[in-house]
């Protein structure tokens, strides 16, 4: 494996570790921040799945001659150039939203949704695991079948 191969893998790990770790955040703007920086963090991934840097995608021509491990591989080129147009828009989405967020509340802070909380001292009220699921549990009658209520034997 060659050194270049080793540093890139490892900025897109830093890459892809700082993008989560933002966009885990509370606040909008660390979010957004988030975002971008996974985004360029995919773009190099796409770039270094296409191999080392070689001669340019286009063979004049007609066939190539000789080796054709000399010849880059178009297609992540043209990915990444697709991927910076999505990413470019949905920022600019992205911060119209937070821009329209902060304008109303003051703050861009993301804030809890209240019904969740509500939910979940409710539960802790009344005794039960907030992190368990919406099922109710079937009880069990004194004859050892539990739920089995108009189902016949």
């Amino acid at each position: 494996m060659r050194n270049l191969d080793v540093t890139m893998a490892v900025t897109v790990g830093v890459l892809f570790a700082v993008g989560f770790y933002l966009m885990l955040q509370r606040p909008l703007m660390r979010i957004v921040f988030g975002f971008l920086v996974l985004g360029h963090g995919t773009n190099l991934l796409l770039l270094v799945a296409g191999g080392g840097p070689g001669e340019p995608p286009v063979v004049e021509g007609g066939s190539p001659a000789g080796d054709l491990r000399r010849f880059a591989d178009p297609l992540p080129q043209a990915m990444v150039l697709t991927s910076i147009v999505i990413t470019f828009g949905l920022s600019a989405f992205l911060l119209a939203l937070a821009y329209r967020s902060w304008r109303l509340s003051g703050h861009d802070e993301v804030q809890d949704d209240l019904e969740d909380r509500l939910i979940g001292t409710s539960r802790e009220r009344a005794g039960a695991d907030p992190a368990s699921d919406d099922v109710p549990a079937v009880e069990e009658d004194a004859s050892g079948a539990g739920g089995s209520e108009g189902c016949p034997s």
